[in-house]
């Protein structure tokens, strides 16, 4: 048998295909990611942890097809970034406090991707604690772009994106608490959504801020989005905030036409900050929009200059407030080992909380975010869907943001006001930009996923290939 060259195609439509024609094997096809791993990794440190048992699962998963099991992924590889809980699988939040904690059980996202076949490949690095737009707050080393090694692949789930990206798994699972898929997605070269807040069980996810945290993943592109997306979605008992509407097979809804469909383009975004040829990039991906029927107007979210302001208030008081239970009494080492993103993130919050601030500061950010919410709605009741650059810059170099912590936030500047609105968010490849990759952000209303998967894959088809190429 021929193998399967992966490098082809990691799309979930070819790698099931070429499955369930028994063209290949699930442990051929593991065997093939972990070679790449082995091959790619040491240059780009995607990878905290690789699953020891992944061949055991993917030889389980063949077996099973054999009898006649239909698991909709089943026998394909995934990687989890480190903050999902896997039993019997070390997980650290890509920090030292959890370098030794294997979990008792399996997050209920990951039960989910199990039930339905998947192998999992490893777990995937991140900055600690999901604190991070650059993957360099790891206390396990710095993830490099595999589009530039000497370039962020952005954060935090910055080994799920470069693991992707760079052909060491199909599908990698994220965390989306204020743009923590979407700008990899965009920096990467690959496609990341960023559910609506509740549409995937957040149990068993070691939390960052929780009213925020979004459960999604990143692939290479949107058909595998909307199928894993079929896959993880659930009303879970285990997770109140879990939303009452349905799943539904969001990959087999692709496909429909998009004339039109009327799109917003929020001015706001449109201005002093944004790079040239992103923004000329982005004008060329309206265009292609409005060929494929698409009406597109602009429209206003009056409050979403302040959304970062409010984020970096309302985020680090649940950050602080969640990093209490890692006392090295309950959870993992000593709190010696947090490093300063969490001191700061966890310093910024107490105080924030404290008495004589608490209306001053956290207060009126929940009111400010009540007004960013509202602005959303609004905008929904004129448009279907907005669109925005997923990031105003081209992936900038390690290390040039490291030591200024205000610049880095701004880097999440177009993509946590969707996280402060729950609304769904999909991050997609255009044409790119310095010869660095940039994407397009797709939004829609609140358990409204069909919609922007489905004119966010029209695009896709659309613009075609990107020419960019690896440096690995």
């Amino acid at each position: 048998m021929q193998y399967y060259k992966i490098m082809n195609s990691n799309s979930l439509k070819v790698i099931l295909e070429k499955l369930e024609k028994r063209e290949i094997t699930s442990v051929e096809i593991t065997k093939q990611y972990l070679d790449e791993i082995k091959k790619k990794d040491s240059q780009i440190n995607a990878f905290i942890t690789v699953n020891d048992k992944a061949l055991n699962e993917a030889k389980l998963a063949d077996d099973k097809r054999q009898r006649g099991d239909k698991g909709v992924l089943l026998g394909v590889p995934i990687a989890l970034k480190d903050v999902y809980s896997t039993r019997g699988l070390k997980t650290t939040a890509g920090s030292r406090v959890l370098e030794n904690y294997i979990p008792p059980y399996d997050a209920t996202a990951v039960k989910k991707l199990k039930q339905a076949g998947a192998v999992i490949l490893g777990k995937t690095n991140l900055d600690a604690w999901a604190h991070g737009s650059s993957g360099e707050n790891s206390d396990f080393g710095v993830t490099h772009n595999p589009y530039d090694l000497k370039s962020t692949p952005g954060g935090s789930s910055s080994g799920s994106a470069a693991a992707v990206a760079s052909g060491m798994a199909p599908v990698a699972a994220g965390t989306d608490t204020g743009g923590s898929i979407r700008l990899p997605a965009s920096f990467c070269n690959v496609v990341g959504l960023k559910p609506t807040y509740g549409r995937v069980s957040r149990y068993g996810i070691i939390a960052m801020g929780s009213s925020f945290d979004s459960i999604g993943h990143i692939t290479q592109d949107v058909f595998s989005s909307a199928l894993v997306l079929s896959v993880t979605g659930e009303i879970d008992p285990n997770d109140g905030t879990t939303g009452k509407v349905a799943v539904t097979q969001y990959h087999k809804l692709l496909g429909k036409p998009i004339n039109g469909v009327k799109l917003g383009i929020i001015k706001e975004f449109m201005k002093e900050g944004l790079d040239s040829e992103i923004k000329k990039n982005f004008g060329k991906a309206c265009k292609t929009l409005e060929d494929l029927g698409c009406e597109i107007v602009e429209i206003s979210l009056p409050h979403v200059d302040y959304a970062t302001s409010t984020y970096y208030i309302l985020v680090p008081a649940e950050v602080s407030s969640n990093l209490g239970r890692m006392d090295g009494v309950r959870f993992g080492n000593s709190r010696d080992h947090f490093s300063a993103e969490a001191k700061r993130r966890v310093m910024i919050g107490t105080y924030t909380l404290s008495s004589g601030y608490y209306d001053a500061y956290y207060n009126k950010a929940l009111k400010v975010r009540r007004l960013i919410i509202n602005d959303f709605n609004n905008a929904f009741k004129s448009v279907d869907a907005i669109i925005a650059p997923t990031s105003p810059t081209p992936p900038f170099k390690l290390g040039e943001k490291l030591n200024e912590p205000l610049s880095m936030y701004l880097s999440d500047i177009y993509v946590c006001p969707m996280n402060l609105a729950g609304v769904p968010a999909l991050s997609v490849p255009m044409e790119p930009a310095h010869n660095l990759p940039c994407g397009i952000q797709f939004v829609g209303r609140q358990f409204d996923e069909n919609t922007i998967f489905n004119i966010a894959h029209a695009y896709e088809q659309a613009r075609g290939d990107i020419n960019l190429k690896l440096k690995i």
